[in-house]
């Protein structure tokens, strides 16, 4: 597949690019994206929840009533998760969500969600450029130079940018990673990619 180079105003320079087949146009694994964005999502999930049992709350030193004549139950402490108060039976502990997934599953994710957006058309190649200052405007001019104003865009850059990186953190519809960074859930949770040109060197290195 060849893509059409563009510049930060939007039009074309003339030059294009030829994406890897093995990388931009393998078949997709829908099973591969669900198994690698099933796990780092879960992933994120801190794990902290705790809910009291019976012998962490506080309280129930002495029996509570008489063992007999009352008419109802036997209560032997206000612990009990039957009372108000009491503690929790089978609540949540903390424990890790982690799951794994093999090595080559995920990149196979990774190429099957590149694959799905280069046939849908929605990856742009953009000349690589540089900020002179800490701003958001230009940022966001070359989005809407690009059409991409209002669609959620995930810019990705061959090296990390402190300039691009904090000029483009305040606009909503965008998210800027590095090529080697961006995850088969980045790719998929945004509407269009925008490759810096030498960006796609260090996909085909990793992916390829």
């Amino acid at each position: 597949m060849e893509l059409k180079v563009l510049n930060t105003a939007g039009a074309e320079t003339g030059e294009v690019v030829t994406l890897r087949d093995d990388i931009f146009g393998a078949e997709v694994s829908e099973h591969a994206m669900y198994l690698d964005v099933k796990s780092i999502l879960a992933h994120k999930r801190q794990g902290t929840h705790k809910s009291k049992t019976r012998g962490e709350v506080r309280g129930g030193g002495r029996k509570p009533l008489r063992q007999k004549g009352t008419g109802n139950a036997r209560q032997g402490s206000s612990r009990s998760p039957l009372n108000i108060g009491g503690g929790t039976i089978f609540g949540p502990t903390p424990h890790a969500y982690e799951q794994k997934v093999n090595k080559k599953v995920k990149l196979l994710a990774r190429r099957s969600a590149l694959s799905a957006k280069a046939a849908a058309g929605q990856i742009l190649i953009v000349e690589d450029f540089k900020l002179d200052q800490l701003k958001t405007k230009p940022v966001a001019d070359i989005l809407k130079n690009l059409g991409l104003s209002e669609k959620k865009t995930l810019m990705l850059t061959p090296e990390y940018d402190l300039l691009i990186a904090r000029s483009g953190r305040n606009i909503k519809v965008l998210n800027i990673m590095t090529a080697d960074a961006a995850s088969t859930y980045d790719i998929l949770n945004s509407h269009t990619l925008l490759l810096h040109k030498t960006s796609l060197k260090k996909i085909e290195d990793i992916l390829g």
